[in-house]
């Protein structure tokens, strides 16, 4: 099951809710965004303004190019805003950056494109549409005063240390069902409040691809680890480990880059 393997998270995976704690710092001397109330104005202000709303619901401003009922917000928390939760503010200024897995220097904008492709199971907007331009201008704004090219605290997943036992998707359901399904539900897909998802969905058929970096069992360990519950992230790295393992093993979209049955035959 390659459950002892390890793997360096990228920036940006994808990719829970809420657009609060604009001044959380859960890692030391973190970035801090600008508050939304410094927002600007004229036209830049209003295509930040609606890089935000395709941000925090992405299927109903952005649906043309998504294929599950995810938001960019799922995994980037609190607006993209929050530390140790994959923000934009410290991804935006690492691009242009070499990417192991397309073989190529990547700009930000065809990191997007991924997101869309594989967190969001859909299509890549093209690099001029109006939702590139706008996700851009967003992304720009929070990053307003941040360094580019440096590695910023809480600008990424710190991996999650080996425990010295495999990662257990028994022991992981366990604890999906006693930690996780209140908000996720029992079934792992999720829960609406006034027609719209909340809490997103974790597997099934609209949540994100096999080719997702959350579909990573160090990825989602990371990420679970750090932020997980939502609010009270106080599970042991066995855990966040156990229901990270618990997860892989849940039917949700096929890798795009590798047909339906391919995930099987890699098992």
């Amino acid at each position: 099951m390659r459950a002892g393997q390890r793997m360096r998270p990228f920036i940006g995976a994808a990719l829970a809710w809420a657009c609060a704690a604009a001044a959380h710092a859960g890692s030391p001397h973190a970035f801090r965004p600008p508050p939304f109330s410094s927002m600007p104005g004229g036209q830049y202000g209003a295509l930040v303004r609606e890089g935000y709303r395709i941000f925090e619901q992405t299927p109903r401003y952005a649906g043309e190019y998504t294929g599950d009922a995810l938001s960019c917000e799922s995994c980037h928390l609190d607006g993209g805003r929050r530390s140790d939760a994959v923000p934009l503010w410290a991804a935006f200024g690492m691009y242009p950056r070499y990417q192991t897995r397309a073989g190529q220097v990547i700009s930000f904008q065809q990191r997007l494109q991924q997101c869309f492709q594989f967190s969001e199971n859909g299509y890549p907007p093209p690099l001029d549409s109006q939702v590139m331009r706008a996700l851009t201008a967003y992304s720009h704004w929070l990053a307003s005063g941040a360094p580019i090219g440096v590695e910023l605290p809480g600008g990424g997943l710190k991996p999650v240390p080996k425990t010295g036992h495999d990662p257990d998707p028994v022991a992981g359901r366990r604890v999906y069902a006693n930690r996780c399904a209140v908000c996720h539900g029992s079934d792992g897909h999720g829960k609406k409040v006034d027609g719209q998802y909340r809490y997103p969905p974790l597997w099934g058929s609209a949540s994100f691809n096999r080719g997702a970096g959350m579909a990573k069992l160090p990825v989602a360990a990371a990420f679970i680890k750090a932020n997980m519950s939502y609010g009270h992230a106080d599970l042991t790295d066995q855990q966040a480990d156990d229901v990270a393992a618990w997860m892989e093993l849940q039917d949700r979209p096929a890798d795009p880059r590798k047909g339906v049955l391919a995930w099987l035959l890699e098992r």
